[in-house]
């Protein structure tokens, strides 16, 4: 599993450097963050956190700060936050978690991504009881073993770590994950290639042929809705 999040960090690293999409929806992410608490990433810690991902994905300084310029201004723009479930071509499944100023047309948009790309928009709960949440850190490392006892040491309830390649990957139950960063950083470890929530699948499906391109093409075009900002699936690779 660990080489698995080193693939997708460098693949989606090498995406979301010449991807201005990527950078907006990290700036609706951060004013969210930011109008909900402290324009302060030092006083909130939820917006702390969205701009160490933001960094991660090599989003620019100048967008960060924008973001949050914007959130002290006088703006009253509101965003909910929503999930959609649905499934692709041979067993695929998708989440879709949106951040929208509009509902209505987000959920109209993703049920038509859906549709128009060789998938079916699903009720809540039809895809995600087959995923568990998790914190997921990944950071360049060796010693899974020490690592586990620091976290332990912390009284982090963390689940599992895993070192392959030089690559640690731990994870956590979700609600420790911001304390798992900490205890992490307070031993010295502060480069993380990956701290996310994720929602990662029981079990994985290979899409091969047709069905790859079937699914990777309903997979884009939910990617490139300026309101969705982050899919989750059980196939292999993404």
């Amino acid at each position: 599993m660990g080489r698995k999040w080193a693939n997708i960090v460098a693949k989606k690293t090498a995406k979301d450097g010449a991807n201005s999409k990527v950078y907006a929806k990290f700036g609706v992410e951060i004013y969210a963050a930011a109008k909900k608490g402290d324009p302060d990433p030092e006083t909130n810690s939820a917006l702390k956190f969205v701009i160490d991902r933001a960094k991660q994905a090599q989003v620019p300084k100048h967008i960060i700060d924008k973001a949050i310029d914007k959130a002290k201004g006088n703006t009253d723009e509101t965003f909910v936050e929503g999930r959609y479930e649905g499934f692709g071509p041979s067993g695929s499944m998708l989440i879709v978690d949106t951040l929208t100023s509009n509902v209505n047309r987000t959920a109209a948009n993703v049920r038509a991504a859906f549709g128009k790309n060789g998938g079916n928009m699903g009720a809540s709960g039809s895809v995600s009881y087959l995923f568990d949440n998790k914190g997921v850190i990944v950071f360049a490392g060796e010693d899974a073993d020490s690592v586990f006892e620091q976290l332990l040491e912390a009284d982090v309830d963390v689940e599992d770590v895993e070192a392959e390649e030089g690559t640690v990957t731990v994870y956590t139950a979700p609600t420790d994950l911001h304390k798992a960063i900490l205890a992490l950083q307070e031993t010295g470890t502060t480069d993380f290639q990956v701290t996310e929530l994720e929602m990662i699948p029981q079990s994985e499906v290979v899409l091969e042929g047709d069905d790859l391109a079937i699914f990777e093409k309903l997979y884009d075009a939910l990617e490139d809705d300026e309101d969705v900002q982050k899919i989750y699936t059980n196939v292999e690779g993404f």
